[in-house]
């Protein structure tokens, strides 16, 4: 199956405005790519930067794109290793705009096997539940949105956290006296603090029930994170500090954290962030699939890949729901309450309206 060309889309979806400790969002600032082959269809990929956390923008993402897809056209789009490390020769890191292809990829060849992506991929359906996730904001009108949560059938409360550890308790406190004891509440520092605060945050949420912390402190300071972990009655769950199963295996020797996330943007694609699971389970470290602010096309990317993967057992997959104006995807996973439903057509299964991609920025590679 032979590459043609490749068609590039600045996919950007206005948002009610997002805060986590590094940042705060206004739009989704995604790229779409198909790619296309003589077999007289094309495959599409899909990723969403968040430079805060990545070091990609949009724009960055837009121009590699151009030169990855030169490289790969006239190439055979099935042997998909080979492609990819086309890619990791051609330029170091760029993860997040390496998935997209790696997404596109990855649905021609199911396409190709007449399969949808999860049973190309070995899995096989199951029930997959979404957490839904509070940027921050003051404890009170975090825990009316909370409360509201509940009411419309949340199970699972991801609190973003990271600002100032006294508010950060304050926080979870007000969260849980507003939802009670039924509902599971994670919290996710986004590499917001230094390890005192970490440590004292931690143990002050702890009589909380607070499921785990995601990546408490700034990567840079992993080499602490056995120590904060013996210390907190709070399980640790590293994000930002994975990138690849390379970090995934320093920080399981090191062992130095209880869960990883894995997220497509930070991992490159599906190959990679196999390998991260793969090492995890050897090891007994369950894994959650994570997102950055990607539409219902990477999301169904997500949600095939975590159907293929035992080892991931936790879901934050809510990226669409947090704050998206509007949902151009056709095609796709979706959401009934706060379970996902997976589409069972051959490849991914997903794709945006031609009416929405009229009003972006494209080039043709």
């Amino acid at each position: 199956m032979t590459i043609l060309h490749t068609d590039i889309y600045r996919l950007s979806i206005p948002m009610h405005p997002f805060t986590i400790a590094t940042g705060t969002m206004h739009y989704a600032q995604n790229i779409l790519i198909r790619i296309h082959t003589d077999a007289g269809y094309y495959g599409v990929g899909e990723c969403s930067a968040f430079p805060m956390i990545v070091g990609e923008t949009q724009a960055t993402c837009f121009e590699m794109a151009k030169d990855f897809a030169a490289l790969w056209k006239g190439k055979d789009a099935l042997t998909i290793e080979t492609r990819m490390q086309q890619l990791h020769d051609f330029t170091a890191f760029n993860a997040t705009i390496k998935s997209a292809f790696d997404i596109a990829l990855h649905d021609l060849a199911a396409r190709a096997a007449g399969q949808p992506l999860y049973k190309y991929l070995g899995g096989k359906k199951r029930s997959i539940e979404t957490d839904l996730t509070i940027g921050i904001d003051t404890p009170e009108k975090m825990a009316a949105k909370a409360a509201g949560f509940k009411a419309d059938g949340v199970r699972m409360i991801k609190i973003k956290l990271g600002k100032n550890g006294p508010e950060d308790v304050e926080r979870v406190k007000s969260i849980r006296d507003a939802v009670g004891e039924d509902i599971v509440l994670r919290v996710d520092a986004n590499q917001g603090w230094d390890f005192d605060t970490a440590c004292n945050t931690l143990q002050q949420i702890g009589p909380y029930n607070v499921q785990f912390c995601e990546q408490p402190m700034r990567r840079w300071d992993d080499h602490r994170l056995p120590q904060l972990r013996r210390h907190s009655p709070v399980k640790i769950m590293a994000d930002e500090s994975v990138f690849d199963h390379h970090d995934a295996r320093r920080l399981i020797t090191a062992e130095a954290c209880d869960y990883v996330n894995i997220k497509f943007a930070k991992s490159g694609g599906i190959l990679e962030a196999t390998k991260i699971d793969g090492l995890c389970a050897q090891h007994n470290i369950p894994c959650m699939m994570g997102g950055m602010l990607e539409s219902r096309v990477a999301l169904t990317a997500f949600a095939h890949f975590a159907l293929a993967h035992d080892n991931i057992i936790f879901h934050d997959m809510d990226t669409c729901l947090l704050g998206h104006k509007m949902d151009p995807v056709t095609g796709g996973v979706r959401y009934n309450g706060y379970f996902l439903e997976i589409p069972d057509t051959p490849g991914l299964g997903a794709d945006v309206d031609e009416a929405f991609l009229q009003q972006c920025e494209k080039t043709t590679i």
